[in-house]
């Protein structure tokens, strides 16, 4: 079962959410940044802002279908302006991925953008040396849109972004 975040959920997600893109616990996935990126992927702050924006739902996944417990997976949809979504902080807990979590969550940050924002496209952006990444989304219906960003904190300029859209029918 995935729902919405709310506010007691953000000990619980800034800790999956961390232990996912960052350090040695997410060196046990293969979806990690931990190799390209040190320091915090985001702040208990940060994701309060996002579950308290009109514009952007969070989602969270618990072990085993249930409603509550422990978190296992998360995303992120946020509105963007011309019938686009966004998607992002997909992440799995490591020790899970490789069992279609990821894609079911992706399913349902689909359905949410349709449902909640119109959306009729969803855009979502990879760090460009993440070759097998941009393929696992490619492989989810995804295309490359040749459109590359910088990356959005200074500090790690050396990276990029890759963009790729995804028609919701």
């Amino acid at each position: 079962m995935i729902r919405l975040a709310t506010h007691d959920d953000l000990p619980a997600l800034h800790a999956l959410v961390e232990s996912a893109y960052r350090g040695d616990s997410a060196r046990g996935g293969w979806t990690h940044e931990a190799d390209l990126l040190e320091g915090q992927r985001t702040s208990q702050a940060e994701l309060a802002q996002v579950v308290a924006d009109p514009d952007s739902r969070v989602l969270l996944m618990h072990r085993d279908g249930a409603l509550i417990g422990p978190l296992i997976g998360t995303v992120t949809v946020t509105r963007r302006s011309g019938g686009i979504a966004y998607m992002g902080m997909l992440c799995v807990d490591p020790a899970l991925q490789a069992g279609g979590l990821g894609r079911s969550l992706i399913a349902a940050a689909e359905d949410c953008a349709r449902r909640d924002f119109g959306a009729t496209i969803m855009e979502m952006t990879v760090v460009a040396p993440r070759t097998e990444l941009v393929s696992y989304y490619e492989r989810r219906g995804y295309a490359q849109t040749g459109e590359i960003r910088p990356f959005p904190l200074p500090q790690f300029d050396h990276l990029s972004m890759v963009v790729l859209t995804k028609a919701l029918g």
